[in-house]
């Protein structure tokens, strides 16, 4: 078994999300548009999403929202719970 992720696939747990960077992304948006924000840290091109939690982590919806009312940094990727969290593709136990 090469990694937690797929332990919890053999056991038949559904994927869930994982933590793709414990530090912001810097990200130019078009103002005006419906952006929607990667919350299952699949993606290998972060922030955005690009679906890929419909086959990794089934029941997580992206945070979609528009220019208008973009999502800022609330300092959540500073709190111990996520820094001291496994990175995405991290094999160790």
């Amino acid at each position: 078994i090469k990694s937690p992720q797929m332990l919890r696939i053999l056991l038949g747990e559904k994927p869930g999300p994982v933590i793709a960077s414990k530090k912001p992304f810097k990200a130019e948006l078009v103002c005006g548009k419906r952006h929607s924000w990667c919350t299952c840290g699949h993606r290998e091109k972060q922030p955005f999403c690009d679906g890929t939690h419909k086959a990794k982590a089934q029941g997580l919806m992206p945070q979609r929202f528009y220019t208008a009312n973009p999502p800022y940094c609330d300092s959540t990727h500073k709190q111990e719970f996520i820094q001291s969290a496994l990175l995405k593709g991290n094999t160790n136990f």
